[in-house]
């Protein structure tokens, strides 16, 4: 039986991030995943900023991505057809951005290597046991590992909730969308990030996500039990392609390129387990994904970041460790402190979108003033906390003022 601090099952954004963290903290971390890497990812490959600026403290380097792209403007479309442009701060950095997964994972869980963890591609688990002093993990082609702790960044349907007994059966999450890559797109397409509000589809929306050379990341979502059935989203894609905006949107000479790809959204972290006695549950695995705009690699990286800090918090050296339940009782707290009231008041702004008359008074209202423009853009993108009203102990004076990530790139 081999034995590590803290075992990490997924080596996606989430559980590189705690890994990264952990492995710099001086934690002797083991991270398995079945994936060998780089692999892709179903994503719409959009980067807010706050992940950004999360990627941007892990130090990530940007050199390695060819496919990196910067968005400074981005453009909503009301269900009425009227189009509104978004700009980003100029000159303090990144704000948005859109780069594909096979590049973004491979980049990141290589911080996770250089921060000492080791990393064990084409390894998935099989089983888990946890007891009073630690947990066991099954590794296919490994053997037992046992840890002090725990990070399952295994997914929706994660096979750590599995073995340990808290799956929720039939569990489809909240949200299902649909991608597809494009090519010689427009050149508004390459350059800008659009967002349109088709009214047969609210609350769900379609995107245009631009990439380098020509490229697009094209595709819509919808919601669970919505107006659209999972089952009809291959019909509705080849009828959003053939309307006249979409198409002109991409250009005459857009090719379509490889098969498109669905994948459903998990967004409950409201209402669903983020811990176990001796396990933390981070990114899809705690269905952390924002349900107003189906993101999810922001919420992956501060679950797996707030993993490892209690899990070290709990690691005081030349001290007795702390009992777990405080270390994962303070990994809950954090979780219900950072994304709890930003998750409901994107469920309240979802509940507003459903309807034709709430999406086209919320884009008029953003469109209002340069002011409201400039900052629906940062709150879209999630450069403060969306429920800030709310929450007013978040509130700083530079809240709608604060530089983007990567400025010295």
């Amino acid at each position: 039986m081999r034995t590590v601090d803290v075992v990490v099952v997924g080596a996606g954004p989430a559980g590189a991030a705690a890994a990264t963290t952990l492995a710099r903290a001086g934690v002797d971390t083991l991270v398995v995943d079945k994936a060998t890497f780089p692999r892709d990812k179903i994503c719409g490959d959009g980067l807010t900023t706050g992940a950004l600026r999360l990627l941007d403290g892990l130090g990530l380097e940007l050199d390695g991505m060819a496919s990196w792209q910067e968005v400074e403007d981005c453009w909503i479309r009301s269900p009425t057809g009227v189009s509104r442009r978004f700009p980003m701060p100029r000159g303090q950095g990144a704000f948005a951005a859109v780069v594909p997964r096979t590049e973004l994972d491979a980049a990141v869980i290589d911080l996770a290597r250089k921060a000492g963890a080791e990393v064990l591609e084409g390894h998935g688990v099989v089983g888990a046991h946890e007891d009073g002093d630690g947990i066991e993990v099954d590794v296919a082609g490994l053997g037992v590992v046992r840890a002090r702790f725990a990070v399952a960044a295994d997914g929706m349907w994660s096979p750590m909730r599995k073995h340990l007994g808290l799956a929720q059966p039939g569990y489809r999450g909240e949200w299902h969308a649909f991608r597809q890559y494009a090519s010689n797109v427009s050149a508004e397409a390459a350059r800008d990030l659009f967002v349109l509000f088709e009214p047969d589809l609210l609350p769900g929306y379609y995107w245009s996500f631009p990439l380098p050379d020509g490229r697009a990341n094209i595709g819509f979502g919808i919601q669970r039990g919505g107006k659209v059935e999972v089952g009809d989203m291959k019909a509705v894609w080849a009828d959003l392609l053939s309307r006249t905006h979409i198409a002109e949107l991409l250009g005459p000479d857009a090719v379509l390129d490889g098969t498109v790809k669905a994948w459903p959204i998990p967004a409950r972290i409201d209402d669903i387990s983020t811990s176990s006695a001796r396990t933390m549950f981070v990114g899809d695995a705690a269905a952390a994904c924002d349900p107003l705009t189906g993101e999810g690699i922001g919420q992956a990286l501060l679950t797996g970041i707030r993993a490892a800090e209690a899990i070290i918090g709990g690691s005081r050296t030349g001290a007795r460790p702390v009992a777990a339940a405080t270390v994962t009782d303070g990994y809950d707290s954090a979780v219900r402190r950072d994304l709890v009231a930003d998750h409901k008041m994107s469920m309240l702004l979802v509940r507003a979108l459903q309807h034709r008359k709430g999406a086209r008074t919320a884009v008029r209202v953003a469109g209002l003033t340069p002011w409201t423009r400039r900052n629906f853009a940062r709150w879209l993108f999630e450069d403060y906390p969306r429920a800030v009203i709310v929450t007013p102990r978040r509130w700083h004076r530079k809240l709608f003022t604060g530089p983007g990530a990567f400025r010295t790139h």
